[in-house]
């Protein structure tokens, strides 16, 4: 028996990395999942494998995050499949580059943005009609610690994720009444690509930021969105959760 026994999630992005470790964890769970991917169908398919050994009915279908009506049909696609939604994960993004404010190209300042602010929004909009339909559940966005340290270099990322705890904590008070809770975790630096470069980048400096003194685990930021999802997180909603080992203390 698992915490997420019946429940049905769609987790965006979640082919590899943090989203990969995500979707497994819920699945571990319990949870049936559905899981979006933009390009890279082979990896898509291995990680709906190894859900399905995990015990989960699960399935994946390609999403760009960044087209409303792709993502509009996405929930379509998962809502059929799964019976109903009740748990979504809001994980697709892209890692910033290091180029300041003043010389960052609008291309790509536009890129960064609407992948991680505007594709976030749209997931976010588009599962509260699937969970007010399932009677309530639980929505987490996967923002970044980015957020508050605002790093020299990151601009458009740390812009987009401020945003979209902005939006996680508006979206909270607006659903609360219908049994829909809607929180953020932020992660500090944990195996994915981003964090691979991070760490090519700065080496130990960057682990000595850290008062725990290592990078985080995909299946520890999983771990927090199924506790989230289940009925041990029925009373938290609004939140903005630094999973982070302790990078960012702050009351």
């Amino acid at each position: 028996m698992g915490r997420l026994d019946s429940k049905r999630a769609l987790v965006t992005g979640a082919s590899r990395c943090i989203g990969a470790g995500i979707a497994l964890e819920l699945a571990r769970e319990g949870a049936d999942v559905v899981i979006s991917y933009r390009r890279k169908a082979v990896e898509a398919l291995a990680m709906v494998k190894r859900l399905q050994d995990a015990g989960a009915k699960a399935k994946a279908v390609q999403c760009e995050i960044t087209d409303i009506l792709a993502v509009e049909n996405l929930f379509t696609e998962a809502e059929d499949f799964l019976g109903g939604i009740d748990t979504v994960v809001a994980n697709a993004g892209i890692p910033s580059g290091a180029d300041t404010l003043e010389t960052i190209e609008s291309r790509y300042w536009h890129k960064v943005v609407d992948t991680n602010l505007s594709g976030a929004f749209y997931t976010l909009r588009s599962a509260v009609p699937c969970l007010r339909r399932a009677g309530g559940g639980s929505i987490t966005a996967i923002s970044s610690i980015a957020a508050d340290l605002c790093g020299a270099g990151g601009g458009a990322y740390n812009a987009a994720k401020a945003g979209l705890n902005a939006i996680v904590m508006t979206l909270a008070r607006e659903v609360a009444p219908e049994r829909i809770r809607v929180n953020a975790i932020a992660p500090g630096l944990v195996e994915s690509d981003m964090g691979d470069m991070m760490l090519r980048i700065h080496g130990n400096a960057l682990l000595q930021t850290i008062p725990l003194g290592r990078i985080g685990t995909p299946r520890e930021i999983g771990a927090m969105i199924a506790l989230l999802a289940s009925d041990d997180g029925s009373w938290i909603t609004g939140k903005i959760m630094r999973i982070d080992g302790g990078a960012v203390i702050q009351p």
